[in-house]
């Protein structure tokens, strides 16, 4: 099976990111694609395995395998959490629905870590621009504010909001380059703080709910597995033989 059959006939979820889910799109943004889609579970048992990952085959389209999708999310990869958050669904089934009703289960008091690491990296770049060019790349600056707003909010709540609401002046006047360097540094290390502060009293749990998880994956997989091969209950007993 061809990776772009596994997108086209297997997707289970599928969203907008970038600027147009985060609600600071403008006429010139490009529209980001993401999914998650299901490979066949009789596609594991040969020796050649389904990638975890497909770009395309649209532009800017990028789709993860479902596993490889929750092992990330697990490990609170800001991209992927920000991927089940998004408000613009164009794509959903059953097994999709069940995705989106374990977001919880994915968060964790790791999203620290992982979010202000991103936030590190992406920090770095911009000093490098500055010490090079002079000035930020301001939408990356933009960004990066929006990413650590998102991490202290996630702490303070226990819920992740994507949406900049009303408050997208605020960063397209970043973006724009009509607010300073100095101030934009300003906020960023104000957003640190705030970020480690909420750290100390966040609801979140100390680690995600990997039981949940694994068992959701579990039960995926076998429906697949009953769904696609065609001796159901020689294919029932192997997967009742390995729970056991």
């Amino acid at each position: 099976m061809e990776p772009e059959d596994l997108v086209r006939d297997h997707t289970i979820y599928a969203c907008v990111m970038g600027s147009r889910a985060f609600g600071l799109a403008t006429e010139d943004s490009d529209t980001d694609r993401r999914g998650v889609f299901l490979a066949p579970t009789p596609l594991f048992w040969g020796l050649a395995k389904p990638p975890t990952h497909v770009e395309g085959p649209g532009e800017e389209q990028f789709s993860w395998e479902l596993e490889r999708f929750c092992e990330l999310a697990l490990r609170a990869n800001p991209n992927i959490l920000e991927c089940l958050h998004s408000p613009l669904v164009e794509r959903l089934d059953d097994t999709g629905r069940e995705l989106l009703a374990l977001r919880g289960a994915f968060l964790s008091r790791r999203a620290y870590d992982s979010f202000t690491g991103y936030a590190l990296a992406q920090r770095r770049k911009l000093d490098a621009d500055v010490r090079v060019h002079g000035a930020p790349r301001w939408k990356h600056a933009m960004h990066l504010l929006r990413l650590l707003t998102s991490a202290r909010d996630l702490l303070r709540t226990g819920e992740l909001t994507i949406g900049v609401g009303d408050r997208r002046a605020e960063f397209l006047a970043v973006k724009r380059g009509e607010v300073s360097w100095a101030e934009a540094e300003s906020r960023m290390a104000r957003l640190a703080e705030e970020t480690e502060r909420a750290l100390h009293g966040t609801p979140l749990p100390a680690e995600p709910d990997h039981a949940r998880v694994a068992d959701f994956l579990f039960r995926t997989r076998r429906a697949s597995a009953l769904r696609t091969h065609p001796d159901h209950q020689t294919v029932q007993g192997a997967v009742r033989a390995r729970r056991c």
